[in-house]
């Protein structure tokens, strides 16, 4: 390197050393200014803290709720029909679900269950409910071998079961109660209790397991319904809404030829006042509490 060079290289660290030390920045300090540039856009750990989210994700016609607890537990209830697979594994990346620790398969219905299968093959997974009713059907047995390959074990979703998942937050099924060869009176029914706030998520469960839950005694009461089997008339008898006393109503619905939501039901909850939610009119609903009070987000 000529001398000239060499002495236009000696001034420019000069001018940069100087340029560091006039603003009273230190090489260090660059680093970890660095650092936080580029996690700007990613939540801070104590975003969110003290608030249990809960998602009901627009799947069409079908069902699939993912809830996050306040201290991150994750749990999912159905995913969707089959055609819907690629759509849940996007949902989960996108909230950066990568480890489910609860999953619940409510019935055997495809549009319920239909895209557990992946949802099993591609994430990690802790424990698996589904009520003990057999289906002869693809969508099932695919399920059932998804759980088997992944070294997983099926626990029976009954009434009386109290889940751990938060110790902050209660989960507990108050359906199937019963036994009966109808998918939809099989439904797991999960009650999630977060201070002074609830959600009654139901399935598909129709008069009939709505019925025997009443004649069980349990606190039905809750603030948020999942509206049972998509707002068909079959389920959400006048009786079940009086006990569960709901401020919101969602309706996991998309185009279908079955009519649903009915107009029978959806007057039964203007006539007892209840803000209703659908996803084939919002797209995905999801509400927060932070065990006091909502705070409801639509996607449209």
């Amino acid at each position: 390197m000529s001398r000239q060079k060499r002495y236009w290289t000696v001034v420019s660290v000069i001018l940069i050393w100087l340029g560091v030390l006039l603003t009273g920045c230190t090489l260090e300090g660059w680093e970890m200014a660095g650092e936080r540039s580029g996690n700007a856009s990613l939540p801070s750990e104590a975003e969110g803290e003290g608030e249990l989210r809960v998602l009901f994700l627009d799947v069409g016609q079908g069902a699939s709720q993912l809830l996050i607890s306040p201290s991150g537990y994750t749990m999912l209830i159905d995913a969707g029909n089959n055609d819907k697979e690629d759509e849940m594994l996007r949902y989960l990346e996108a909230y950066g679900i990568r480890h489910l620790d609860l999953v619940i398969g409510t019935h055997p219905d495809a549009d319920h269950i239909g895209g557990l299968d992946r949802v099993i093959d591609q994430l990690d997974i802790g424990e698996v409910y589904m009520p003990k009713i057999q289906s002869n059907t693809k969508t099932f047995e695919s399920l059932l071998t998804s759980i088997r390959d992944k070294g997983l074990k099926v626990k029976t979703a009954k009434a009386g079961l109290e889940l751990t998942w938060d110790e902050q937050v209660q989960v507990k099924m108050l359906a199937p109660a019963t036994v009966t060869d109808d998918n939809n009176n099989m439904s797991a029914v999960v009650k999630v209790t977060y201070r002074d706030t609830s959600f009654l998520l139901t399935g598909d469960a129709e008069s009939e397991s709505e019925r025997v839950m009443l004649e069980s005694g349990a606190n039905l009461r809750a603030d948020v319904l999942l509206v049972g089997h998509h707002g068909s008339k079959s389920s959400t008898t006048a009786r079940f809404l009086n006990a569960v006393k709901p401020k919101y109503a969602i309706i996991q619905v998309g185009d279908n030829s079955y009519g649903h939501p009915t107009k029978t039901i959806l007057g039964r909850l203007a006539k007892q006042k209840v803000e209703v939610y659908r996803n084939d009119l919002q797209g995905t609903v999801e509400i927060v509490s932070d065990g006091q009070g909502y705070q409801i987000m639509t996607e449209r």
